[in-house]
Order: structure tokens, then sequence, then C-alpha cells
């Protein structure tokens, strides 16, 4: 669908972030434990067609590459891309969706792959039943929160499933939030009906009250304008000091729109954008949360353990990014006047696009 692939022209921040994280949970499984020669299928399920959902993937099959599967010798990979009208979706629309993954999880549970790669909420959601059912292991990425994919807690994939989840701390975020801008209290988000994004506010708001923070927040569709929604949240005594960016796609449509109107009206108020989604978002000055290739290369360190070694996804734990990456646009601190903590930016090293990452 091409209002999706605005999220190329973001360029998301992949290589600045690959920097970032260490390599010690991603070592190549030792050769002895595992099998000879052998050829895998592997089936990839997803909805949408995303940037991040691509960085994710790459992640996966860079970490089967540096087991020793890869495409072109011993790995067949088929890819499935269920199109979804985010912007023109109501319930009928959703619905079809859900029939259409139900469907393809069917097709794919006959054709006996070794694995399936689910990528993000829905796509888990929906066709790990039937993918079980059917005894396929199945691995997912690009998850929010895994409870909201049928896993049965945070680290417990449940019945014949297992992965990695873009969830963080969400509390050591706003923590980072606070040490680099000590006198933020109140925070504003705007989000969609979008799985990740409902989560993503969801946990913001119970982690802000525990740390004597508040997080105000609109609901709004797919195709409305945020402006409105921004000066609710910034109107009257208890109004929003810093945008927070969930992990929702409505704000890389058309063309990053909503993005660029919060980055503009940040910009005109003085009010500082936080992204807890690291993709490139125009006019956020912080971004604080996971890197989706770090997380679909741990989707990847499972999903060798289950084809090489036969372990069974319900044995394997949920794999996350410990540790959030914090990277910071100096241009719009600048632009912001706003003053970092001297012993914070002391910190920062230079990755790509200008920013800086901030070493924990």
């Amino acid at each position: 669908m091409k209002q999706w692939r605005v999220w190329g022209a973001g360029a998301v921040l992949a290589a600045g972030m690959g920097a970032a994280t260490g390599a010690a949970a991603l070592e190549a499984l030792p050769a002895l434990q595992m099998d000879g020669a052998q050829s895998f299928r592997v089936e990839v399920l997803q909805v949408t067609d995303i940037a991040p959902y691509q960085e994710a993937l790459d992640g996966f099959l860079k970490t089967l590459q540096d087991n020793g599967i890869a495409a072109g010798r011993n790995l067949v990979v088929n890819r499935t891309k269920v199109d979804f009208d985010v912007e023109n979706g109501g319930f009928w629309s959703r619905l079809g969706v859900l029939l259409r993954i139900r469907s393809e999880a069917t097709r794919i549970a006959h054709a006996r792959p070794d694995l399936v790669l689910t990528i993000g909420t829905p796509a888990t959601r929906y066709a790990r039943g039937i993918l079980d059912d059917a005894h396929v292991p199945v691995v997912f990425t690009a998850v929010a929160s895994p409870t909201d994919a049928g896993c049965t807690s945070l680290t417990d994939g449940g019945p014949g499933a297992t992965g990695a989840t873009l969830y963080t701390d969400m509390s050591q975020s706003l923590r980072i939030v606070k040490e680099l801008m000590p006198g933020v209290n109140r925070i504003g988000m705007v989000h969609t009906d979008d799985d990740n994004g409902v989560a993503s506010v969801r946990d913001a708001t119970a982690s802000a009250r525990e740390l004597g923070m508040a997080v105000s927040s609109r609901e709004v569709g797919k195709n409305d304008a945020i402006v409105p929604s921004l000066k609710q949240l910034r109107d009257g005594a208890s109004g929003a000091q810093v945008f927070a960016v969930p992990l929702d796609t409505y704000y890389g449509l058309r063309n990053f729109e909503p993005a660029r109107d919060l980055g503009d009206y940040g910009s005109e108020q003085k009010i500082p954008v936080i992204s807890f989604a690291l993709v490139r978002q125009p006019g956020a000055m912080l971004y604080v949360g996971a890197d989706f290739h770090r997380v679909g290369m741990l989707s990847g360190l499972q999903a060798v353990k289950i084809l090489k070694r036969h372990t069974k996804p319900d044995v394997l734990p949920i794999l996350r990014q410990e540790q959030p990456t914090v990277l910071v646009d100096p241009e719009r601190v600048a632009a912001l006047n706003v003053t970092l903590p001297a012993a914070v930016v002391a910190k920062h090293l230079q990755v790509a696009n200008g920013f800086w990452q901030i070493e924990r």
C-alpha cells in the first residue's frame, strides 16, 4: 500500500542504533550443538508493509546467516504481506484482515514449513493458534506487548511460540527522559487504535504515575489531523511540557504528516518532542526505545535454536533489548534552546545522521 511507503523515506535509524547495541547476546551458537548440513523453509507473515518491519526481518536473517543458515544456500524464505488500508480501516476492514491472517495461517500450516516468523502484533495474535495446532513453530518479532499478541507473559510466549519483543521498561525510559530534562513532569501523547500504540500509551501512563509524573492522551482516527489534540493537551495549567510519540503507525502516514505537524507545533510552542519509537520522526528531539533491527536479531537467535537444535518454542523465553537505545538530535536541541545536563552530554557518541547516542 502506498501510504506505508513513507516509512522508507523517513530513514529508520538503523545505522546509528546498530552501533549502540552489544553483541554478547547474539554470538553464534557453538557448532558442536548443531545438526549437520540440511535445508530449511521459513514462512514470514505480516500485516502491512512498513520500513521498520523490514528492519526487523533484516536483523532476523542476519542472525540466521551468522549461524550458517542463508538464502541461496540452505534457506528458502516465503514472505506474505496482508494488505490493510489503515487510513480507512473500520470494523469490517479489520474483520477482513483477521480472516485473511487466518486464511494465510491455514495455508502455511498445510505447507508445513520448518518455522514461521510473524512480524507485528496482529499477525502473531491471530495466526499462532492455527500454526500451533499444526505443530509448526512460531517465532515473532516487532511486537510491543507480548500479552497483546496472545503470550502468557512478558517472558513466556505460551504454546507453540517464542520470539523477541519491542517492549522496554517504560519506567526506565521515563527515568531517562527525566534525567535529560529534569523539569519535565507532564507528557502529552496522541495515539490511534493501533495495537502497539494503545499498549505504548497504556504503559507510559501507568509508569509515569509511579514516578510522580503524568501522561495525558488523546485517541484520534487514522485520517484525523493531530493539531486539535495537541492544542487540547497543551492548554490549561496542567498542560503538556513535552509531547511523546508512541509505537503507532499513525505518525508515518501521508508522508509523515502527523509527525511533521507535531514537530512544527512543538517548534512554535517551544515544546520538545520525544519518541518512544526508534523510527525517524520529523521534529523529534529525543528517541528512547528498542531498535527494530536488534529485536529482529534476537528473534533470529531463537529461530536458530529451533531449526538447528530442534528446541521447542515453548521452552524458549521471549527476548528483549534490556537497555533502551537513547538518541538525541542536537539540531533540534539547539532550535528549542534546551539545555541538556553537562554530565549527560559528556557521554555522547556521534552516530548516523548527525545524531548523538547517549551512553548509559
